[in-house]
């Protein structure tokens, strides 16, 4: 494998589709109050893009440093510190050059619009992108990484659907409003729903390592109902959406199609696990990418 490929790996593009998918239904929401931005959307994207793949850099350093990958009981994907691809060293570099990354395209973003806000919200920006990066690095890094005491699936929530849709609404209309509200709901629980799929086929490595997650402490039965309460909550989240600000024409809902495949999802999981799951994972991704897209497409037609 040549060097760039092994990076390229390292960046698991396969997640990638979901962290861009929440800037996508913000920007669709604002294109259809008529204050859509072209330089926000694009930084925007461009930090989506940056924060994802800086947690997936340090994800696969802090699984290492901990032994989660170590047990013989991982099933998913090769690691490219725990495989000797990648050196430790080489990825706190890496990650060091993200943070740089994250942090320029956020300045950059509030900069496109520091004339155009107060400045409290200048300091909330901030703060809420502090939050972000520091999110995308302790989920398994350091001695109190939250990924490890069972609270991945709420941090998941919030930073791949209320804070970012809602931050990028505020980014194009300068503007705090409820309206995003139902789908970065929507957004968020398809995300924690990626998490879940990737806790359950490690269940076993990661009672192994003394992980500690959702399905871990649920088991994976339970876990798999609790998968289908998230889908089917995002699925009312979004169709509620549509009757109290979208309600006609009747094609605004046709995106709405786009959840059978989360639906086909969970009957698919029924009698699964492991390494069988594994699939499912890039699945739920696409499916709330594709879902964005539609939902942006359907509100602007």
């Amino acid at each position: 494998m040549t060097r760039l490929k092994q990076w390229i790996h390292a960046f698991r593009l396969r997640t990638l589709f979901l962290a861009v998918a929440t800037v996508i239904m913000a920007s669709g929401m604002a294109w259809h109050a008529g204050e859509f931005n072209s330089i926000t959307f694009i930084l925007a994207f461009l930090l989506a893009l940056s924060i994802q793949i800086l947690a997936n850099l340090a994800n696969d350093l802090g699984d290492y440093q901990k032994g989660t990958d170590t047990t013989g009981f991982r099933q998913g994907p090769g690691r490219a510190v725990q495989s000797g691809m990648i050196s430790p060293a080489e990825m706190k570099g890496a990650i060091l050059l993200f943070i740089i990354i994250c942090i320029l395209l956020g300045l950059a973003l509030v900069l496109n619009m520091v004339n155009q806000i107060e400045w409290p919200s200048v300091v909330i920006l901030i703060l809420v992108g502090s939050c972000s990066i520091l999110a995308a690095l302790f989920y398994t890094l350091g001695g109190n990484a939250y990924g490890y005491r069972g609270w991945g699936d709420l941090f998941a929530f919030l930073f791949f659907g209320p804070v970012p849709v809602i931050g990028t609404w505020f980014l194009h209309t300068h503007t705090f409003s409820v309206q995003p509200l139902l789908p970065a709901v929507s957004l968020g629980l398809i995300s924690t729903m990626i998490l879940n799929v990737n806790n359950m086929r490690d269940i076993e490595n990661d009672r192994a390592s003394g992980k500690i997650t959702i399905a871990v402490k649920l088991g994976l039965k339970q876990a798999k109902i609790y998968h289908a309460l998230m889908t089917f909550t995002s699925f009312i989240c979004l169709a509620l959406y549509n009757i109290l600000y979208e309600p006609a024409p009747c094609y605004r809902y046709v995106y709405l199609l786009v959840f059978l495949i989360p639906f086909s999802i969970l009957n698919q999981i029924r009698n699964k696990s492991g390494h069988q799951l594994d699939p499912y994972l890039k699945m739920t991704s696409l499916s709330g990418f594709l879902l964005a897209a539609a939902f942006a497409i359907s509100i602007n037609i």
